[in-house]
């Protein structure tokens, strides 16, 4: 499944103690030299118009990135609740979204009256995502997609997708396919947007008539709020209240995933109790090991639209918090 090479430099391996014989791993391969690459180039250049001789330049100019295989095998989405807390919740980052806010108020604001999103769900999530832009990642986009699309059978078929958006999106973009850098999973700018969010919801919110994600705060903000509108966001509604329980009959709420589908009028009837007040009509119920124990929360309609952006509870619960940090931070100014 994963082609075991060393990306970079030359590793001395002892093949034979007696005779202590060293020998150098290969370099990586290109993605030319995956069986897939040429069926993926004959699909861009049939069905979009690439040129055969550009695309094949370029992948051989790319390489695959065994790394990738094996940061996507172990994400930071499969830590216990109250570890991955301590990655956001950090004084560092909460400084950081206020001053982020101060030095974008007006376009945060704007982004609040168009799309309804309040500027601390925008904030903590470019927060989170890339601590305002400081980490938008250092994985070539190109070799990352292409390696999880020929390499990672498990996802192969939406890797190959996102592939195949990014070089839709760099030739409409104007973007130099190789020069561009993201995560390992191929997500790119300050908001990490994979290539067919970008495509799809990427906005240019400044009228330079450029959606660049990347280089530019405000397409950023104003892309964030578009995102979350598309996917159900309700304004001025809660996004998470924690809950206690008794008996064993909420069980069948979690059960039911993270999608809000009991009327908050109904929890009590599962032994369900919030602990605040909740605008908004239906619930999810979310258990998280916490520090203390375990910890229950009521996700609502906008946790839900969270979520879209990351399918994890825990990026939606840490995003929630996160923000409440930084709105009482700007507070305190």
């Amino acid at each position: 499944m994963i082609v075991k090479v060393v990306r970079v430099g030359c590793v001395g391996l002892i093949v034979s103690l007696l005779a202590g014989v060293q020998i150098c791993a290969a370099h990586s391969k290109p993605l030319t030299a995956h069986p897939a690459s040429g069926a993926f180039i004959d699909r861009m250049v049939n069905e979009h118009g690439f040129r055969r001789d550009e695309l094949q330049a370029m992948f051989a100019a790319a390489e695959l990135r065994p790394s990738v295989i094996e940061r996507i095998s172990r994400p930071a989405e499969a830590l216990p609740w109250w570890r991955y807390r301590e990655i956001f919740l950090v004084e560092k980052r909460i400084l950081g979204g206020a001053e982020f806010w101060s030095d974008n108020r007006a376009t945060l604001t704007r982004a609040e009256q168009q799309f309804g999103v309040p500027p601390e769900i925008i904030v903590a999530i470019i927060g989170v995502e890339t601590q305002f832009g400081r980490y938008l990642g250092k994985d070539p986009v190109l070799e990352s997609l292409a390696t999880l699309a020929f390499e990672y059978p498990r996802r192969s078929q939406f890797f190959t997708r996102e592939l195949e958006e990014f070089l839709l999106l760099a030739r409409e973009e104007n973007f130099k396919p190789l020069e561009v850098k993201g995560s390992y999973a191929g997500a790119m700018g300050l908001p990490q947007f994979i290539a067919s969010s970008y495509r799809r919801l990427a906005i240019d919110f400044d009228g330079d008539e450029r959606r660049d994600l990347i280089g530019n705060p405000s397409d950023a903000i104003g892309s964030v709020a578009n995102y979350l509108s598309k996917h159900g966001w309700r304004r001025g509604e809660t996004v998470a209240v924690q809950a206690t329980v008794r008996g064993d009959r909420h069980q069948a709420l979690i059960d039911k995933g993270l999608k809000p589908s009991v009327a908050i009028d109904n929890l009590s009837d599962f032994g369900v109790e919030p602990s605040g007040a909740i605008d908004g009509s239906r619930a999810a119920l979310v258990h998280m090991d916490g520090a203390n124990g375990s910890e229950f929360w009521l996700g609502l309609d906008n946790f839900y639209a969270i979520t879209r952006y990351n399918h994890s509870a825990l990026y939606a619960l840490a995003v929630h918090q996160l923000s409440q940090e930084i709105l009482a931070k700007v507070g305190e100014q």
